[in-house]
């Protein structure tokens, strides 16, 4: 009998998520590692790594899995390394997938977080009669996975893909990567954020609940959930995030002509407050040969967003 287990990680700044997931998607158990207590001590790492999934396992009586899949920042799939993450301590390449390989004896596939999201909506989620779509991922950046002939869009180098460092407004908001106007700083939580307090300063009037936050308390959760109770300045907040995403995605299909659009993450909670602006923009700014009504929806994800960087990263070893 085939093994019917996968394991998922996702590796993240704060932590390493490992979950085991069942043939339907379902992540059936997780634990987490700190990932900074490490420091750049990768070897321990991976180490400690191991013996968690195999402490999972163990306990779930499972012997056989079909491989692990890894989403992690500047994860390189064609190399199965993390290649000078910028939020990791590690340093220079981790070799993660022929490390876990030699100490495992399973397939080990290694992508960044996007794209396993992307992969996870394929094989679990929406996308799983499609070929042809892309996904967002709305977080503390912005993300995408683009899914072409439904295969994962690599590049030559393995980093195709950085739909959220697509430039929408030249010489705009200054971006994590060094360069400015990228869209992650006006579609992700953060600048969700930014774009908050930058109408809050425009209207000096103004001293709804969002002025009564303190800088901690104020996220695009509060914000979302002020818009979605009329509050002026969060919709006003959710209508520019829509309206730049819409551009966005209008841009996106150019080159792929996607069945649909995918989108996962905390902003998304907002629901309509977001959805609403961002297809008006998108029907306004899309090529005309796009145009037709419904040809390409702009869809939420239908993955559990808890899980869901888990859930992907282990369908990565289903390609």
């Amino acid at each position: 009998m085939n093994p019917i287990y996968s394991v998922g990680i996702d590796i993240g700044g704060t932590n390493t998520d490992i979950g085991i997931v069942n043939e339907a998607g379902q992540c059936i158990d997780r634990c987490n590692l700190s990932t900074p207590a490490y420091g750049d001590n990768a070897e321990l790492y991976m180490d400690d790594l191991v013996k968690a999934i195999n402490g999972l396992l163990q306990k779930h009586g499972i012997t056989e899995i079909k491989g692990v899949g890894i989403g992690a920042p500047n994860g390189n799939y064609f190399n199965g390394t993390i290649d000078n993450a910028p939020n990791l301590k590690f340093k220079g390449e981790v070799k993660l997938r022929d490390t876990l390989h030699a100490k495992m004896g399973v397939k080990v596939v290694v992508t960044n977080d996007a794209n396993a999201a992307a992969y996870g909506e394929k094989i679990y989620g929406g996308g799983k009669n499609m070929n042809d779509f892309i996904m967002f991922t709305l977080g503390t950046g912005v993300g995408s996975g683009i899914i072409v002939d439904g295969k994962l869009v690599y590049g030559h180098d393995g980093f195709a893909g950085e739909l959220g460092h697509a430039i929408v407004f030249p010489g705009g908001r200054l971006c994590s990567c060094g360069r400015k106007g990228c869209l992650e700083e006006y579609a992700s939580a953060r600048g969700i954020v930014q774009t908050c307090r930058e109408l809050m300063a425009e209207d000096k009037s103004y001293n709804g609940p969002l002025a009564q936050l303190s800088a901690d308390k104020l996220d695009s959760r509060a914000i979302g959930e002020a818009a979605n109770q009329g509050d002026p300045i969060a919709l006003k907040v959710f209508e520019y995030t829509g309206y730049v995403l819409g551009i966005a995605i209008s841009n996106a299909v150019t080159f792929s002509s996607p069945e649909a659009i995918f989108l996962i993450g905390g902003p998304t909670k907002a629901g309509d407050v977001l959805f609403e602006p961002m297809r008006k923009s998108f029907s306004e700014h899309v090529l005309p040969i796009f145009e037709k009504k419904g040809k390409i929806p702009i869809l939420l994800s239908q993955l559990n967003a808890n899980d869901v960087a888990i859930v992907g990263a282990a369908a990565l070893v289903n390609e």
